[in-house]
């Protein structure tokens, strides 16, 4: 018995996984881009959020909290640190990053 070969559909066959994976790569390199440029901004950020943690933790914030509840703070005063849950939420997000960086 004598089998022959389509060489075309093998070549078509080729062609799509080429085209398949070139795809593969220019999605994952530009993926890889943004992640680089997104991680770059995060490093720039860490120095904020150390700020914050202790600026949240400490005496200062309290003081900070009761004054605006006092009505002792300027009205026109952008006070979204001193929102209860403003910082909190921003340190519960970035430990959540923290964890998937880690996987």
């Amino acid at each position: 018995m004598f089998y022959s070969f389509n060489v075309s559909n093998l070549m078509d066959e080729q062609l799509l996984r080429i085209r398949k994976m070139e795809r593969h790569l220019n999605r994952a390199s530009a993926a890889l881009k943004r992640l680089s440029s997104a991680l770059d901004k995060y490093d720039e950020a860490k120095a904020d959020i150390a700020a914050l943690t202790s600026y949240y933790g400490g005496n200062d914030w309290k003081q900070d909290f009761a004054d605006d509840e006092a009505g002792r703070l300027p009205k026109n005063l952008k006070r979204g640190v001193l929102s209860e849950d403003g910082i909190w939420n921003l340190l519960e997000a970035h430990q959540e990053l923290q964890e998937r960086m880690k996987d």
